[in-house]
């Protein structure tokens, strides 16, 4: 993310006006709208007001309005002073300790709750001192009058101090918002230790409560007190101040419910629909889109886990553009289409479980193997992924790099094994290979075996069939191994050779079961008159119909030859 705390482009000298002027204005402004509404109702709604004390009770409130202000400011200007060390220091471009840094962060999370319970304090202070100053002594003989009197006005004092501390919290976090990115450039709120934090579902209860419930039960509680004044006063003196009330009541509960409709639309609704913007372009493929982490609550941390999400996402497109890339490659080091070779019919493929995988085939022409032949490898590296598609293509580089030299194909194969065990040997990893040389001249082929599948031949002549096999290690095992290489002659028009990999015939079922290698025969067996590329897409589309809707767990690859003359 944008290090915002870090530029020089963002007004620092706006956040000290805002901690040093605009906090106390704001505070000002609210605790002045409770007290107005707590005064209205004492001056229209208190039926123990006597007219004449209204000029002292408006003496006395605005006093200690005054007083109590003093006494939030000179508190707050106090604990706001490790704020004010880092905004100065951040005007003047210098450096700032760390642990500075975390101290600030602390505050500046804490700073709507801070504010909210100083206020709370000094309501307090100011029901106390109201309930006393309208407290009237008690009457010989009779229950002592200022017990219900005092008991109306405490709690009618506490129940407008919630209300202001409410209005002050949501206020100074709303303010907090537009300032919380810079002091969090990564986006790390929800890891700031010691720090309160107001849960989504208690917010939703108190804004709730304040905007329905609290008008709904003050309404209540002063209709009570016009019905008990009818018994002392005039009837049209009783409807002349419902009529007050009623408007009273209406201004304070739309002006409420107008505020704190507002304060769900910002703290709820609108974070929702920015990480709802946000992942419609995430879905579209802009993976540098971001949520500013502005909320000390659940959203909050939902932003922070989507924009960490994003860049999880961005780090898996660029591994499965790399991913696509080492496919396309490896792709290209494969044979793109079947060799037309005269006297025989030749088809191969490879089917990859992972993006890259570790089979190999090649075909080798006469200009690399000689006049009249023809050479086919075929490999397993061991493992999947990258590091056999690698180490696929350091062994296809070793065996065509060897094979332009002379030498048998025995001298070939320990030449290869000796270099890719030297390159291999602290990695664990082999690669099994078989590799066939056919001489349409001397109508006979040869073979060496390096720990691969045997290959397999049919004769639909006499209906017999035979693995090749031979004695040999996997590549990369051992680099004194020397190779064997193994001879079979008389070969004839119609013969078939099959070469593939394990994870043709270790092809699995949801019962578990293999597809072994008898169905491969029977295939060959049935399908012989076919071309080879007909045989070999029958026992892919077997292999594919035996293993149903699961995905393979291995790569396939295989190689079928039809001798033709």
């Amino acid at each position: 993310m944008t290090d915002l705390a870090t530029s020089k482009n963002f007004p620092w000298r706006s956040i000290r006006i805002f901690f040093t002027c605009k906090l106390t204005i704001l505070q000002i402004l609210a605790n002045l709208a409770g007290a107005g509404i707590v005064t209205s109702y004492f001056m229209f709604f208190d039926p123990n007001l006597k007219i004449q004390r209204i000029t002292m009770d408006l003496v006395v409130i605005g006093i200690m309005f005054v007083v109590l202000v003093l006494i939030a400011t000179f508190f707050l200007r106090h604990w706001q002073k490790v704020l004010m060390q880092f905004v100065e220091l951040k005007i003047q471009d210098q450096a700032v300790d760390l642990s500075l840094v975390n101290k600030a962060k602390q505050k500046i999370l804490n700073l709507p709750w801070v504010c909210s319970l100083t206020s709370l304090f000094n309501w307090l202070l100011a029901a106390i001192i109201m309930t006393i100053y309208y407290s009237q002594g008690p009457v010989e003989g009779q229950l002592p009058m200022w017990f219900p009197s005092g008991l109306r006005t405490f709690v009618g004092v506490i129940i407008a101090g919630i209300v202001t501390c409410a209005i002050v919290f949501f206020t100074i976090e709303i303010h907090c918002r537009k300032i919380w990115p810079y002091f969090f450039p990564d986006g790390d709120l929800m890891q700031t230790p010691g720090v309160f934090r107001l849960k989504l579902r208690n917010r939703m209860l108190i804004i709730f409560g304040l905007a329905s419930l609290l008008p709904i039960i003050l309404m209540a509680v002063l209709s009570y007190n016009k019905a008990k004044m009818m018994l002392v006063l005039e009837p049209q003196d009783v409807i002349g101040s419902l009529l007050y009330l009623t408007a009273f009541l209406l201004v304070v509960v739309l002006a409420t419910a107008i505020y704190f409709s507002r304060i769900f639309a910002t703290s709820i609704i609108a974070p929702v629909s920015q990480l709802e913007h946000a992942m419609a372009r995430v879905e579209g493929g802009d993976f540098a889109a971001l949520v500013p982490v502005d909320n000390n609550d659940e959203l909050g941390a939902l932003a922070e886990h989507f924009n960490q999400m994003t860049e999880g996402l961005k780090e898996r497109y660029r591994l499965q553009h790399s991913l696509d890339l080492a496919k396309e490659v490896q792709q290209n080091l494969l044979p793109r289409e079947d060799p037309v070779v005269e006297g025989l019919d030749v088809a191969g493929r490879s089917i990859y479980c992972d993006e890259t995988g570790g089979d190999y085939f090649d075909f080798l022409s006469s200009s690399e193997v000689g006049p009249s032949k023809f050479g086919v490898l075929i490999g397993d590296v061991s493992g999947h992924g990258i590091p056999s598609a690698l180490l696929m293509a350091t062994a296809r580089a070793f065996v065509r790099q060897r094979s332009s030299r002379s030498g048998s194909m025995a001298e070939i194969v320990s030449d290869v094994n000796r270099q890719l065990t030297r390159d291999v040997e602290d990695t664990g990893r082999f690669m099994t290979l078989f590799y066939l040389l056919i001489d349409l001249e001397a109508c006979g082929m040869s073979w060496v075996r390096a720990g691969h599948d045997p290959a397999i031949w049919y004769d639909p002549a006499n209906g017999r069939l035979e693995e090749l096999h031979g004695e040999g290690t996997a590549l990369g095992v051992d680099e004194n191994i020397q190779f064997v290489q193994y001879q079979k002659p008389g070969l004839k028009k119609g013969q078939i050779l099959l070469l593939s990999t394990d994870g043709l015939w270790e092809t699995q079922n949801p019962s578990g079961s293999m597809f072994g290698k008898d169905r491969v025969y029977e295939i060959i067996r049935q399908k012989s008159s076919a071309s080879a590329r007909e045989i070999l897409d029958t026992i892919v589309a077997e292999s594919e119909r035996f293993r149903q809707n699961l995905e393979p767990e291995d790569d396939i690859t295989l190689v079928v030859i039809k001798i033709e003359t």
